[in-house]
């Protein structure tokens, strides 16, 4: 009998091909990781391969992910960091309930569901405003970013972007969506 693939599960070649990658932007754009070193980082990725799936996923949909930080923990934080909005996570309302309320001209998906599926978390807005002290993202683009239940409850959403040399938090329906939106992820490995 034959047993199903995992879908989380990458095959050695991708596995290999993805850190490649990674390490290759984590070289290129020290300043995002100071004092931080690609063998110790390659070493946690390997012990938590797991973790690669939903890294490949991310990279996968355009999120270019970087290291930005280590907890105390030990874990290293990666972060979407293309300069500007995953282009594979745009175009889509902020959750399932904004996504069931829409009764026309419905996005294909929302944010907190992919961002579930892919294994990652949406930015808070203090990780965006933290991430954005390392490079300038979202200045054409804007990201979702978790909201908190309050304003959710009464049918809001926020979502950030970067102009005038300024972040800025915003709100809007949760079930809107526009073509320059998406979401930007964090994993903890």
């Amino acid at each position: 009998m034959k047993t199903k693939p995992n879908k989380t599960n990458l095959s050695l070649k991708e596995r290999n091909e993805l850190l490649t990658e990674l390490k290759t932007r984590f070289e290129k754009n020290m300043n995002r990781h100071k004092g931080l070193e690609w063998p110790k980082v390659q070493a946690r990725l390997e012990a938590h391969v797991e973790s690669l799936w939903s890294l490949n996923e991310m990279d996968g949909s355009g999120g270019e992910p970087d290291v930005i930080g280590q907890e105390k923990t030990g874990e290293y934080v990666f972060c979407d960091c293309s300069a500007e909005s995953p282009a594979g996570r745009r175009s889509i309302c902020y959750d399932r309930e904004a996504l069931d309320a829409r009764k026309e001209h419905k996005p294909k998906n929302n944010a907190i569901e992919m961002a579930t599926a892919m294994g990652i978390d949406l930015l808070t807005e203090e990780q965006y405003r933290q991430l954005q002290k390392l490079g300038k993202f979202d200045t054409k683009t804007s990201s979702w970013v978790k909201t908190p239940p309050e304003i959710r409850k009464l049918g809001g959403a926020l979502f950030c972007d970067r102009r005038y040399e300024t972040v800025f938090l915003y709100h809007n329906g949760a079930e809107s969506y526009y073509a320059g939106r998406g979401f930007r992820g964090l994993l903890k490995v």
